[in-house]
């Protein structure tokens, strides 16, 4: 089977989602997602204190799980073997959170398919899954670029916005196969 290498943060797990309850309760308002698209919520004037909370042990352990990600993912495996990516290391209190979050919203992933890493370019499969372009940009196979504030701009990559369009992506990659096949 061939091999889909999915980025958890801002791919699986909605971080934005704990980032704007954060903004929200030290900075007494919400930014709209047009007030921060082209950067990251923390490049807003006066968040950039937001940025420390990703070092906090429990931070990644109750962000909630992009919609449609968890069907779409067992859907994906009945014809792809799955391996969730993250840069982890980067975050030391995040490697046990998000262990603990993988095995309660992703059960069907085994362990051995989690990949705590730091540098993506150590990944070799067919399908790359990620938010950010310089993970893409290294990888050899075909990287998939998941929309994301911070990555609007960029035109290199194939761009899916949501699970539903990776769901669709792969179900037209899996009848490009058939047709060659």
């Amino acid at each position: 089977m061939k091999r889909i290498a999915l980025d958890m943060d801002e791919v699986m797990s909605d971080i934005y989602a704990k980032f704007l309850q954060y903004f929200e309760r030290d900075l007494g308002w919400r930014p709209r997602k047009e007030e921060y698209w082209g950067r990251k919520i923390y490049e807003l004037e006066g968040a950039t204190h937001l940025r420390k909370y990703l070092h906090a042990a429990g931070f990644f352990s109750d962000v909630p799980p992009m919609p449609n990600s968890q069907k779409v993912v067992q859907a994906l495996q009945q014809h792809y073997d799955i391996f969730v990516v993250t840069s982890a290391t980067e975050f030391r209190n995040s490697l046990s959170d998000k262990w603990d979050w993988l095995q309660t919203h992703f059960p069907s992933i085994p362990w051995k398919n989690y990949v705590f890493c730091g540098d993506k370019s150590i990944i070799q499969a067919d399908y790359m899954i990620d938010d950010h372009v310089s993970n893409l940009q290294q990888f050899k196979g075909t990287g998939v670029l998941y929309t994301a504030t911070h990555n609007a701009d960029c035109t290199d990559y194939v761009r899916v916005n949501n699970w539903l369009e990776v769901h669709q992506f792969f179900q037209q990659e899996l009848a490009n196969t058939n047709k060659i096949a």
